[in-house]
């Protein structure tokens, strides 16, 4: 099957295994307007591809995603419509995740931030390199972490336990992330990649309708109980991002990334 995506994501066939690689390696991995498209649009393919049973996600390089692309982002400080269309576009991303059938394996190599730490949570099942770390620092640039931290950290760990890290947006090492519910386990950096192909063939031989029904039940909970707070953070993210402080913490945060 061929996938209509931008060079930004790549999908590549191991038997039934699809191996989704987000692939800015020279930046990090971090998500511009391609990218960003490409994560709300690549599922339906993946989902309409009949050969297809598991999902590995990974990143190219050193970093699984380091969030959003500073360029980008900066541009809707003084473009509001491109600012609403990725809010619209961030909404499908996570709605086409929850809908998705098949399960999803997230190989986290490096550093998953922001929306990489998102799109990380949101898989089925969550392995990370012990030299990797999540975080998710909207608050620290001025923004409500709306697309994702926020409604769903919560579910995945205690409130006590995530407050701290979404307040501060301070980084979650592997051991910890694991501690805290955030991964599933953590793995030796040269062995991450074997282990998420050994479970997602392992996965891709266990009975079809048994293994998407089961996930379909877990997401129908995730997506009644993450409805509101979603919508609420969406639209909380959106005001934030008009604000003055953002405006000041995120072209600071600019000007001291390319000192």
């Amino acid at each position: 099957m061929n996938y209509d995506v931008p060079d930004e994501l790549s999908v590549s066939t191991d038997g039934p295994v699809r191996i989704v690689t987000i692939n800015r390696e020279t930046d990090l991995n971090s998500v511009n307007e391609k990218l960003h498209w490409a994560l709300a649009n690549v599922w339906r393919q993946l989902a309409a591809d009949k050969d297809a049973k598991v999902v590995v996600l990974t990143g190219a390089g050193r970093a699984f995603s380091a969030g959003g692309d500073l360029g980008w982002i900066t541009t809707f400080l003084d473009d509001p419509v491109a600012r609403d269309e990725s809010i619209r576009e961030g909404a499908q991303i996570i709605e086409e995740m929850l809908r998705f059938p098949l399960p999803v394996i997230a190989a986290v190599n490096g550093p998953a931030v922001g929306l990489g730490c998102s799109v990380a949570l949101l898989c089925d099942i969550l392995l990370i390199s012990e030299d990797a770390y999540l975080a998710d620092p909207h608050v620290s640039v001025g923004l409500v972490a709306g697309d994702g931290g926020a409604a769903l950290w919560p579910l995945l760990t205690p409130i006590m336990r995530s407050r701290e890290f979404l307040y501060t947006g301070d980084r979650i090492d592997a051991g910890k992330a694991v501690e805290l519910g955030l991964a599933s386990r953590s793995v030796a950096p040269g062995q991450l990649r074997s282990e998420a192909m050994t479970l997602a063939h392992r996965l891709a031989k266990q009975p079809v309708e048994a293994l998407q029904g089961t996930k379909r039940v877990v997401n129908m909970y995730l997506s009644q109980v993450l409805s509101g707070p979603l919508q609420a953070g969406f639209a909380a993210e959106q005001v934030s991002m008009r604000s003055d402080d953002h405006r000041a913490r995120l072209l600071a945060f600019k000007k001291k990334a390319h000192k």
